[in-house]
């Protein structure tokens, strides 16, 4: 089984680099492992579909704006999302872009094997390569809860 873990954001945003900076972590933690790719990317919607093709797994970690207190960590899958119809391509969530996928036929892991982590951001809009205190702090616990979904992840198959 090949398993996905992947980073979000932008390096030089504040708050929006943390999905890096957890997978930088994770990347010396499961250094060896040849069933995990570690990785990070920029991108959102098609392109974050098509990074996702060929794997079985998945656990993408991101910041995330609900309102919850900054450094809060949320743990969600594709269909806690909800999908969006829109008339452009250029704006479609996650969910929107593996149900377009799937539907054109490329290899994507099942939803229930898709896990987002999320960070709850203070910052996400002011330049700056260093995240606030809170969601500085939330990094090695965003660690750990990343590699408990991907234990549970081998448990469950």
């Amino acid at each position: 089984m090949k398993t996905l873990l992947l980073g979000l954001g932008n390096p030089i945003v504040t708050d929006d680099s943390v999905g890096l900076k957890v997978a930088a972590v994770l990347k010396e933690r499961l250094a060896g492992r040849t069933d995990v790719e570690v990785s990070e990317d920029y991108w959102g919607g098609l392109r974050l579909m098509e990074r996702l093709a060929g794997y079985d797994r998945a656990i993408v970690i991101d910041a995330i704006c609900t309102g919850s207190p900054p450094g809060t960590l949320h743990r969600l899958t594709p269909d806690d999302i909800g999908t969006q119809r829109s008339a452009s391509a250029h704006d479609v969530n996650l969910a929107t872009a593996l149900e377009f996928g799937r539907t054109a036929g490329v290899s994507l892991p099942a939803n229930s094997r898709i896990i987002l982590v999320g960070i709850e951001a203070e910052n996400v809009l002011d330049f700056g390569e260093h995240c606030t205190p809170a969601v500085d702090a939330a990094i090695p616990r965003a660690v750990e809860m990343v590699l408990d979904a991907l234990k549970g992840l081998e448990i469950g198959g």
